[in-house]
C-alpha cells in the first residue's frame, strides 16, 4: 500500500486564505450601495482569486 503525502500544508493554507478574502470582496461588490464600491469589491474578488490560484500553482 502507498501512502501520498506532501511536504507542506501552505498551499492549501495559503489559497484557502486568499479565497476567503476574495469572497468578502463579492460580498461587497453585491453589497455596497454606490457604484464606486462595487467597483472596489469587484477588483478586490478579482485580484485575491487570481492570487489564489497563482498560489497553487507556486507551491505545487
Amino acid at each position: 500500500m502507498s501512502e501520498a503525502s506532501i511536504e507542506s500544508d501552505k498551499e492549501i493554507g495559503v489559497a484557502l486564505a486568499l479565497g476567503a478574502v476574495a469572497v468578502v470582496g463579492a460580498v461587497v461588490m453585491f453589497g455596497h450601495p454606490e457604484q464606486l464600491g462595487k467597483a472596489w469589491g469587484f477588483g478586490a474578488a478579482f485580484v485575491f482569486a487570481l492570487c489564489s490560484v497563482v498560489a497553487v500553482q507556486v507551491f505545487d
